[in-house]
């Protein structure tokens, strides 16, 4: 479905949207009509799918292979002690669809892999990393790279978490990171991945209206001991393997 206008629910539902100035009707209008990919259903995808479905994204697409247990609910809101044993992709499309009858939910209930990440990505405006596996991490980067697709990186450890958003021609997550980390889970402070979560769902909104500066170029990171937040600056490596191709074509 392609929005046009706003009907008179959308209006009252999404008014604190149209309140500010670089988003209003057009913007909402741009976020209604914006076709979102989830990559993982869990801690991180929790709060970017809630926010998104409460903004009235059009389309979110979630792709996780996985089923609730009971150690995910220390972090995962989206899913509830009633829905273990369930798809993660199953639970959180019915959570998404009581926020908001606006939004139409895709459930990819599949690993993402080398052979589906092309043709998935390709019904998607923008790409939303919430994995915690780092081959997959890399597998997003480069076919978005490739495809010229925005996307948003997070990833939480501890007490920490990071994100930066990637726009074509802007530096991706081989200019930082040069292989896939293949540690062992670590511990996890439930809350870093709502933190971290709203922060790319606010990237998500931001691209869609047009308001704000995005964090291209910039790796937010924060330490929740602490509660202190970074930026640190970063630029394209002419050296990366994957980006390097492309940064002449923009």
């Amino acid at each position: 479905m392609v929005y046009t206008k706003l009907s008179s629910e959308q209006v009252e539902r999404y008014k604190r949207h149209l309140l500010l100035d670089g988003v209003g009707p057009d913007g909402q209008l741009k976020i209604l009509n914006g076709r979102v990919l989830v990559v993982g259903a869990g801690g991180l995808g929790s709060p970017v799918a809630l926010y998104l479905a409460a903004a009235g994204v059009g389309t979110i697409g979630l792709i996780d292979a996985d089923v609730v247990s009971l150690s995910n609910l220390q972090r995962q809101v989206i899913h509830f002690t009633s829905n273990l044993g369930e798809l993660k992709v199953e639970s959180a499309r019915r959570k998404i669809e009581d926020v908001n009858p606006d939004v139409r939910v895709v459930a990819h209930a599949e690993l993402l892999t080398a052979d589906n990440a092309e043709t998935l990505f390709a019904q998607y405006d923008f790409i939303v990393d919430c994995t915690d596996n780092f081959p997959v991490k890399f597998l997003i980067n480069d076919v978005c790279v490739r495809m010229g697709k925005p996307f948003s990186h997070g990833g939480i450890l501890r007490f920490q978490g990071e994100t930066f958003t990637h726009l074509p021609g802007t530096a991706c997550y081989r200019c930082l990171f040069s292989e896939p980390d293949v540690s062992k889970a670590d511990g996890l402070f439930g809350a870093v991945a709502g933190m971290l979560g709203t922060v790319q769902a606010a990237e998500v909104l931001k691209y869609f209206s047009g308001v704000g500066q995005l964090l291209t170029n910039r790796l937010l990171t924060f330490d929740a001991l602490a509660m202190q937040y970074r930026t640190l600056n970063f630029k394209p490596n002419p050296s990366c393997p994957v980006c390097s191709k492309f940064q002449n074509k923009t």
